[in-house]
């Protein structure tokens, strides 16, 4: 693994070892819900973790799709790649016994619409979702996952769909630029300038400027949590509440708790994550920029911020040092853990309880930061 300074050594492990004085807000990561006979991997999960029944059928669907491991691949032929969600579909559509389903049709009451907003390189595919009702609603703004390489709205327009609905509030889902072919700091450079375009144009998508939150998966978590931090070092309006789902905190240790536990974690491995962080960076000492090295960035004074992770997921550790680094620097964190199922399970609630479960939870803690019941 990459040498570390001894500083940051040294304040990982200090974080790791603050686990057991951890608040209710921030709790340690769980015991296993249920582990395999004599401490042997899982052959769903490739783990020692089992996943729950709807996960589990989630995962043989995967399977079946085939999937090449990511780290064998060029970000050309990765795109291309069957993904969870197109297995959670397959799920949904062996469930409705083949009848013709889709995230749209199962979350009612919410409409879409694709459009382009300015971004600082190129237009910006977004897709607004918004709930029906006259409005004005709060706004959140939300980043898709894909470690920076992969992915765009459309893979992830179930978790984006629902979170809109649970929250009722519109929600702006934009396809920022990708790496390798453009290198960071572009992800957060869109991601920010979405944001700030939210905050000058809400009225005109019915959502109202002064409620405005972020959200997002995985990289899409990390970019809603340094979205904040650019907006609060620039003197902007702050969102009032930051939603990270399982999100990328560091790149740099590789050898956290759920990096070892969850090494060959499907359907997201550490080989996987170091193949992500192969492709993003121009200049490798750029893993220690604050919008990447969240666990160590200065996180004083951001607004309230709410943490979801899966417990089959080798960014589960992630979630622990950040909740821990949030919660040292004063910043309210609520932080849950899913037990029995997988990273990308968030955008599953058609087929995974834990999903609906989470969504709901999200949904709640928008509401309350917007002032809604």
């Amino acid at each position: 693994m990459p040498r570390l300074p001894f500083a940051r050594c040294a304040a990982a492990f200090a974080a790791l070892a603050a686990f057991a004085s951890l608040s209710l807000a921030a709790p340690k990561a769980p015991a296993p819900a249920a582990e395999t006979a004599n401490g042997e991997k899982d052959k769903l999960t490739g783990t020692e973790f089992k996943a729950d029944k709807d996960m589990a059928r989630v995962l043989e669907a995967w399977i079946a799709l085939n999937p090449k491991p990511l780290s064998t691949l060029d970000p050309a032929t990765a795109r291309t790649q069957p993904t969870p969600a197109d297995a959670a579909l397959a799920v949904l559509k062996q469930k409705e016994k083949g009848k013709e389903v889709s995230p749209a049709s199962l979350v009612p009451g919410v409409t879409s619409v694709d459009r382009e907003i300015k971004g600082p390189a190129r237009a910006l595919p977004a897709r607004i979702y918004t709930p029906d009702g006259a409005g004005p609603f709060p706004v959140v703004v939300y980043y898709h996952g894909g470690g920076w390489v992969l992915a765009n709205k459309a893979v992830y327009d179930a978790g984006a769909r629902g979170l809109a609905k649970q929250a009722n509030a519109v929600l702006v889902s934009v396809d920022y630029r990708l790496a390798p072919e453009a290198k960071f700091p572009a992800q957060q450079v869109d991601a920010m300038a979405t944001y700030e375009w939210v905050l000058q144009n809400a009225a005109s998508i019915k959502g109202d400027p002064k409620r405005v939150a972020v959200a997002g998966e995985s990289a899409g978590g990390s970019l809603a949590l340094s979205t904040a931090l650019t907006a609060r070092d620039r003197k902007l309006q702050a969102p009032v509440h930051v939603l990270a789902i399982y999100p990328i905190t560091q790149l740099y240790w590789f050898e956290s708790p759920s990096y070892v536990d969850s090494a060959t974690a499907r359907p997201l491995d550490k080989a996987a994550m170091q193949w992500f962080a192969s492709k993003v960076f121009i200049d490798p000492a750029d893993k220690n920029d604050p919008r990447i090295d969240l666990v160590n960035a200065n996180l004083k004074g951001l607004p309230p911020v709410t943490l979801i992770n899966a417990q089959i997921d080798p960014l589960r550790s992630d979630g622990d040092l950040l909740a821990e680094a949030l919660h040292k620097a004063g910043v309210t964190v609520d932080h849950k853990i899913y037990n029995g199922v997988t990273h990308e399970f968030f955008g599953m609630a058609a087929v995974v309880d834990k999903a609906k479960e989470a969504q709901a939870y999200a949904g709640k803690q928008l509401k309350k930061a917007f002032g809604e019941k």
